[in-house]
């Protein structure tokens, strides 16, 4: 199949926009709980839609008495937390733009953005952000910034009675301004390559997708669901969930530290999470390693396997009496442990912002997760298409959400259209027009539909390496497979104009210690381990295990082990977790030279023979 679409199911006014969700959750007579937040004693509080809403509009007369016009960009630099959402709200109702920023933005960063989008406000968290960004305003001088807010003490309080004398019907008036088709935010891309560019995204996309979406996931999205944000509210996967449940009636709580996070979910008990696949990863790595720390891991690895095989049987629309038995004894063993461990309540993940792997789709399904694995960018208001509790292909994105639709160009690329896709790239009409060809919207994914119509992604087009030999070669797959193993943290697979495929991996930190201990090893960190045999043996293990899945020439011949994990912080990942692959590979020029100026020194025989022929 080529192309595939499905209509709305839900007709929104054209009048509408953002601010009108939370007015009608407002006005019912259950007057739904949106938010909770930690108390002074540390149990969560729920907030009410109209309490909710009479905060966001007083913050909003406070932004109308500070100047703030209608159409006006207004920055938000915070950390994952309540009031980002309310400032978010009170921006709205005073009929101005959001523009997020990263809360690990370096100045230059903030600078650009302040700058390109003509902020003339800007919310910064604590003070460490605020002096971050008048830091960025010395050195390019925004012009037209002319108000800092901070989240921290006790502005908000100070804003909202600025605006006390603003009439209601002001804020009435303003909110009322914006339609479907105005701008309501301009949310820059995470820049894997080159500057970010800014994203219009409008009220009609976010409008239209979520009650759309609430619409197609209604087992997950409905008033009395709960759910717990971790991920950055910068990033749009995140800001689409937040209005999401708004729209739906969902109630959301926030942390914004994930050393924390285990013990909110316990104590908050969602019923359902989002996360992008990197801490799906690290939650069956460490149960994997707690199992083997207790000396069961044994017992994990064939729980895990029943997990993987009970849910490919269901599938497949039988599962043997034997498996099924498996099956419930694993559950009292493991499978109930990693569910209390996330609450014990949840029963859906929300999973997106890169591919999650089929292996792992299975594995959470069988444990009694299922993952509804999404696809979307930015410039899609996150989703086009996912996986839904009736309608799911585990190793697939899913189908396009209604109002949405996929074609597959002829060199593969995947195209969208429909609710989701921005209206453009804010002052770059020259990349706007580049990035749509007779009205569909060109990813830079690869992908193919399958006769369902539901999406299965390959490849990021950008990505693909052409060795000198003229073999194409995927790298997500490869990543994904050798990044499975316990040790690994992250995997790079290079090879473009080059004689064979090689890789850059980085040891899990957290991992390490303990596969060290298990083994009466030693080392005083990951640059220390990446010369012990047993680990480079160990690595060499994950690598032909991946490489069985490909050709001789798409197999990797060779890897080194970098001497310190690629972060969010070292400027190798971006905040949604994805490889900075342009970054890594200039900061490891060297090694990568190393790999090519010798034989390979780690190759793999698990095809058979000596892969180099």
């Amino acid at each position: 199949m080529r192309e595939f679409s499905v209509p709305v199911m839900v007709d929104v006014p054209r009048g509408s926009n953002i601010t009108d969700l939370l007015a009608g959750q407002a006005a019912l007579a259950s007057d739904p709980a949106l938010f909770s937040r930690r108390d002074s004693h540390g149990s969560w509080q729920d907030i009410r839609a109209s309490e909710f809403l009479s905060d966001a509009k007083a913050l909003a007369k406070g932004l109308v008495a500070s100047g703030i016009a209608a159409g006006d960009r207004v920055g938000i630099m915070a950390g994952t937390r309540y009031e980002w959402s309310l400032v978010d709200f009170a921006i709205w109702f005073a009929g101005a733009v959001s523009v997020p920023i990263y809360e690990t933005s370096s100045p230059a960063q903030v600078a650009w953005i302040l700058d390109d989008s003509g902020a003339v406000g800007v919310f910064a968290e604590g003070p460490a952000h605020v002096q971050r960004i008048r830091t960025a305003v010395r050195s390019e001088a925004p012009d037209a910034l002319r108000h800092i807010w901070q989240l921290d003490g006790a502005t908000l309080d100070a804003l909202g009675e600025a605006g006390v004398n603003v009439a209601e019907t002001v804020i009435e008036e303003r909110r009322r301004l914006a339609g479907l088709g105005d701008l309501a935010t301009i949310i820059y891309t995470s820049g894997t390559t080159g500057r970010p560019k800014g994203c219009e995204l409008t009220h009609g996309n976010f409008v239209e997708l979520a009650v759309n979406a609430a619409a197609a996931l209604p087992e997950v999205a409905h008033e009395g669901a709960r759910t717990i944000m971790f991920l950055p509210l910068a990033h749009v996967f995140a800001r689409f969930i937040s209005v999401l449940c708004v729209a739906a009636g969902v109630t959301v709580a926030h942390t914004s530290d994930v050393k924390n996070l285990l013990p909110d979910l316990q104590s908050f008990r969602p019923s359902f999470i989002l996360a992008v696949p990197r801490v799906f990863e690290k939650v069956y790595t460490s149960s994997q390693l707690k199992a083997e720390d207790g000396g069961k891991g044994r017992i994990f690895r064939a729980a895990a396997d029943t997990a993987v095989a009970w849910s490919q049987a269901s599938a497949a629309g039988r599962v043997p009496f034997l498996l099924k038995c498996r099956h419930r004894l694993f559950d009292k063993l493991v499978y109930h442990k990693i569910r209390e461990a996330m609450g014990g309540q949840v029963r859906y993940a929300v999973s997106g912002g890169a591919p999650l792997g089929e292996r792992l789709g299975h594995f959470f399904h069988g444990v009694g997760l299922l993952v509804l694995e999404g696809y979307g960018l930015t410039e899609t208001t996150a989703p086009v298409s996912v996986n839904t509790p009736r309608l799911v292909k585990i190793g697939t994105v899913g189908s396009p959400l209604p109002g949405n639709a996929v074609r597959i160009a002829d060199d593969g690329e995947i195209l969208a259209k429909g609710v989701c896709v921005m209206r453009g790239y804010y002052n770059r009409p020259d990349l706007t027009q580049e990035a749509f060809a007779d009205g569909w919207f060109r990813t830079g994914d690869l992908g193919a539909l399958d006769e369902d119509g539901f999406v299965r992604v390959t490849g990021r087009k950008k990505e693909i390496i052409v060795t000198a030999a003229g073999k194409n070669v995927v790298p997500a797959l490869l990543e994904d497979r050798i990044r499975a193993h316990p040790l690994v943290s992250q995997c790079v697979v290079i090879g473009d104009q080059r004689p064979f495929v090689s890789a850059l991996i980085s040891l899990d930190e957290e991992a390490l210690p303990g596969w060290l201990q298990r083994r009466g090893l030693a080392a005083a960190g990951p640059a220390d381990a990446a010369g012990l045999e047993p680990v480079l043996a160990e690595l060499q293990a994950a690598v032909d295990e991946a490489n069985g899945t490909v050709s001789q020439a798409e197999a990797v011949r060779s890897f080194r082990v970098v001497p310190a994990d690629f972060t969010e912080a070292s400027g190798h990942l971006t905040p949604s977790l994805k490889i900075k692959r342009a970054k890594v590979l200039q900061d490891y020029a060297d090694l990568v030279d190393t790999i090519y100026r010798v034989a390979p020194s780690h190759r793999s025989q698990a095809r058979g023979g000596d892969p180099r022929r």
